[in-house]
């Protein structure tokens, strides 16, 4: 006879395997796994997805359950501690109990969140980080550029309506001292997962057009430091550290310094230090500068006052050298112009003299030359009676015509003479130095006397040079001596 089969219920495998698991897994454990995904429901309980990795692959995965009471309690434990929210992709230390449902199967159910656990996890990632920037030689890369003596314009990475970024416009905007700031906001995602590149993708557009920016700012304000893990990412921190302009971060809170900030130019615990580390950098320029300009015009001031008071001096000495020169140089012309006309005159009356013994020894010459030639016609008459006839017209004739020559060439010889003697006078005349000043000559003097080989000049030396009209002192700057053998 065959031997019956025992046949059971789907539901009492179930609540059999359900029997075998609560009595076998009656404690609690602690078990470290990634919440993949927190799947929060209207009603307060959450079902979140457990799973471990290794290799970036997903090798074991986990149906987790935390009701809703117990959600609250731990979520505002682990935000007091972590200063972070629950949120998918965390690495937790769950504290779970081992649970079986007839209906939703194997499963664990949450009783508790090891807070301190996440925050190593958190400054895991951060050391990491800082490690590996430390490693490529890129930690300080930033910090180690020129940043701008005036910091005027800052592309931003902020949210419009961050109350951090309006505290940081008010007060650099509106500064009593009128700084001239350009901004441009460049809209990110502050806070969370998606952080990372939101801010990464700003960073680039920037970039492309860097040359219209001085430097950037990261502003994100209020709400603590929950959120803040995003800045201990590896690729957002070697973005801000390899950045090509100074990058300054203003994201509100005062402990736990992020990556973000440790390498970036400059960290303000809050928007409101930022804007006023940049009014800071203009009164670094703004208050030497002023300073230059008082010290500047005191100096001008007393230099002009020194100035006149030497060129009063000057003025004074130059009035009374030259009052003193021209009072030389005037006696010398005068005595130069009596010298001059005495001598002319004397000239003109030695010449004169010989002129008028020239005239006299002509005068004389003609009567000899006259009686002489009447005793020869007297004679001739006398000794050629004979040939009177014959000869009387051409003796007449020769007679007649030397009358004529004489009567001719005498007064000739006088309008030459006379006219010889004016222009005599007239050399003379022309000596005159005044009249060679008015034809376009120059006398220069080299300390009131002409300059001749007793009276040498050299370069540097200051001599005066009289015209008709002008008379100049100058300065010789060359002296090149003309060969006039």
């Amino acid at each position: 006879m065959s031997e019956e089969k025992q046949i059971f219920t789907l539901k009492q495998v179930a609540l059999s395997i359900q029997k075998v698991i609560s009595e076998r897994y009656s404690r609690l454990y602690w078990v470290q796994a990634e919440m993949h995904k927190l799947n929060y429901t209207n009603k307060g309980h959450c079902y979140p997805e457990l799973v471990q990795k290794e290799d970036g692959k997903i090798v074991a995965e986990m149906r987790g359950t935390i009701w809703k009471a117990q959600f609250d309690k731990i979520s505002k434990s682990f935000s007091e501690v972590v200063k972070e929210p629950l949120k998918d992709g965390m690495s937790l230390l769950f504290l779970v109990k081992i649970s079986f449902h007839p209906l939703y199967g194997m499963g664990l159910e949450v009783v508790d969140i090891d807070p301190t656990f996440a925050l190593g996890e958190l400054q895991k990632e951060r050391e990491e980080t800082l490690k590996r920037l430390t490693k490529e030689g890129i930690l300080n890369v930033n910090q180690r550029l020129d940043f701008p003596l005036l910091p005027q314009r800052i592309a931003v990475i902020s949210v419009e309506s961050s109350k951090g970024l309006s505290d940081f416009y008010s007060v650099v905007q509106n500064n009593q001292w009128n700084y001239a700031f350009f901004f441009m906001l460049f809209t990110a995602q502050l806070n969370g997962d998606l952080a990372v590149d939101s801010i990464q993708n700003q960073l680039r557009k920037i970039e492309k057009v860097k040359h219209h920016f001085d430097a950037v700012a990261i502003i994100r304000g209020g709400g603590g430091e929950i959120g803040l893990s995003c800045y201990n990412n590896y690729e957002l921190s070697k973005v801000i550290a390899t950045f090509p302009l100074p990058v300054l971060t203003g994201i509100g809170h005062s402990t736990n310094i992020t990556v973000s900030e440790m390498v970036a130019f400059r960290n303000a615990i809050t928007p409101t230090e930022l804007g006023e580390f940049l009014i800071q950098c203009f009164h670094n320029f703004s208050v030497p500068v002023k300073d230059a300009q008082k010290s500047l015009k005191m100096e001008v001031n007393q230099f002009i006052q020194d100035q006149k008071i030497e060129l009063a001096n000057e003025l004074r000495i130059f009035k009374n050298v030259s009052n003193q020169r021209f009072f030389q140089t005037h006696q010398i012309l005068n005595s130069s112009t009596k010298n001059l006309s005495l001598h002319s005159r004397f000239r003109f009356n030695n010449e004169r003299k010989v002129l008028d013994s020239s005239a006299d020894q002509l005068k004389s010459h003609v009567r000899s030359k006259k009686n002489f030639e009447n005793q020869r016609i007297n004679q001739l008459q006398l000794n050629l009676t004979k040939q009177v006839k014959v000869n009387f017209i051409d003796s007449h004739n020769q007679v007649r015509d030397t009358q004529t020559f004489m009567v001719q060439q005498l007064p000739k010889f006088f309008i030459k003479t006379e006219q010889a003697i004016l222009n005599l006078e007239k050399n003379v005349k022309l000596m005159d130095p005044t009249l060679l000043l008015k034809r376009g000559y120059s006398l220069s003097l080299f300390q009131g006397k002409t300059i001749n080989a007793k009276n040498p000049v050299k370069p540097g030396d200051i001599i005066e040079t009289l015209t008709f009209e002008n008379r100049i002192t100058s300065e010789v700057r060359e002296i090149k001596k003309e060969d006039n053998e």
